[in-house]
């Protein structure tokens, strides 16, 4: 028994066609590690089985954070309504549109199936189910509240999903402007400017020194173009390499994101957002505090706060109140701190977090409008210099030459 429980293979999605005991043809789908298990299986059923075809998953798409909140709400709902866990898996699995979900979702449930806690079963998945996850479905399973906690966690993620969301359009909108106001001047400058230059060599005349910058520009472009964006995309790439391999690096990145003006602010704000609704969440959900703060760091999403929740757990773990230990890091504004310190006296410290996070959430969404607004005429007026900058440079030789012949 004990053998089978350390290994389990949940098999393989077989699509089948058959023909019931009065003869009419039936479809369906099933699990089992082979076809002939599979065969086996359907002939018990009384199905006279005409062709069984493995369904191709092929890679798929990987899986999301998105993925993972559906499901988590899914799985919720199904709860609430009581349909049986291992029946709410095969439901949640079979309606899936990506192969991978259904794959991951159907040996979480070959693992409950053989005795494993729903806790246990996603511990064994920290690629999709972080710690926090975790410890709010072990609290839900020993509270006997599942269906509640689920509740919680679904409307947590969904939440973070939309701090990051809103995070995420501050930052690419100028990004991409950017990136694509490089691209036409590089463009201009290897295919445009090439051409003024044939036609003004036969002018004879000295060219002003605007359009001899502008052409020695373009000259570096079209003799280095491939070493110009070789080098761009390289440290590009670099970059990311040692971001995720540099825990320092990070931490001085995100660091330097929090002195940036008007973005760093909107990062601060969403951090302190995450950071209260995860503590909130746990807090709630009957996880000892300290416990709970192990967990927190790692979901607010910045390094720099990670580092000291760290500061702010061994603290608290030592008799220090949560509200002095926050205002020990001078991270936290002076509002989150009497909050926490209100919520810490009154007993009420989960109601008070939450109070804190919708609170930033709106000031985010506020900020995010603003800066929009802010960025277009910005980033229209650059565009307009440098494009028109191009064209009055290469232009100017030419007035000039019509001012010589008037």
């Amino acid at each position: 028994m004990a053998s089978v429980a350390k290994k389990v293979n949940p098999g393989f999605i077989w699509e089948w066609e058959g023909k019931d005991r009065s003869g009419k043809v039936i479809r369906g789908e099933l699990r089992a590690e082979t076809e002939a298990v599979a065969k086996t299986q359907l002939r018990r059923q009384g199905i006279n089985v005409v062709k069984v075809k493995r369904r191709r998953s092929g890679f798929g798409r990987k899986i999301t954070e998105k993925d993972i909140t559906l499901f988590t709400r899914q799985l919720s709902t199904m709860m609430r309504a009581g349909v049986p866990l291992l029946q709410a898996f095969d439901i949640a699995a079979k309606g899936h549109g990506n192969p991978a979900v259904t794959k991951m979702l159907l040996e979480v449930r070959a693992d409950v199936e053989t005795g494993l806690s729903l806790a246990e079963a996603f511990r064994k998945r920290p690629l999709y189910f972080d710690k926090l996850f975790c410890n709010l479905i072990a609290a839900g399973e020993t509270g006997g509240v599942l269906d509640s906690l689920l509740d919680k966690l679904a409307t947590y993620k969904e939440k973070v999903m939309a701090i990051k969301g809103k995070i995420k359009s501050a930052m690419i909108y100028p990004t991409a402007i950017v990136a694509t106001a490089f691209i036409i001047t590089a463009v201009i400058m290897i295919y445009v400017i090439p051409a003024f230059k044939d036609l003004f060599s036969s002018f004879g005349a000295d060219l002003p020194a605007p359009t001899l910058v502008v052409i020695w520009l373009s000259d570096f472009f079209v003799h280095w173009w491939w070493l110009i964006f070789g080098s761009i995309f390289g440290a590009i790439f670099a970059f990311f390499y040692a971001f995720k391999r540099t825990p320092k690096l990070q931490e001085q990145f995100d660091r330097i994101l929090l002195k940036l003006p008007v973005i760093g602010d909107i990062i601060r704000k969403a951090t302190i957002a995450r950071w209260s609704r995860t503590l909130s969440t746990l807090f709630a959900a009957g996880v000892p505090l300290v416990e709970a703060l192990d967990s927190v760091g790692g979901a607010s999403g910045n390094q720099v706060y990670s580092e000291a929740t760290k500061l702010i757990q061994n603290d608290v773990s030592t008799g220090s109140s949560l509200s002095y230990s926050m205002q020990r890091t001078g991270l936290f504004p002076n509002m989150v701190l009497q909050m926490t310190s209100i919520g810490e006296e009154s007993g009420s410290l989960d109601q008070m977090l939450d109070k804190i996070a919708d609170f930033y959430e709106e000031e985010v969404d506020n900020a995010v409008a603003s800066l929009s607004s802010l960025l277009e005429p910005a980033i229209m007026v650059i565009l307009g210099v440098l494009i028109g900058g191009l064209v009055i440079a290469m232009y100017m030789p030419i007035f000039k030459m019509g001012q010589v012949v008037g």
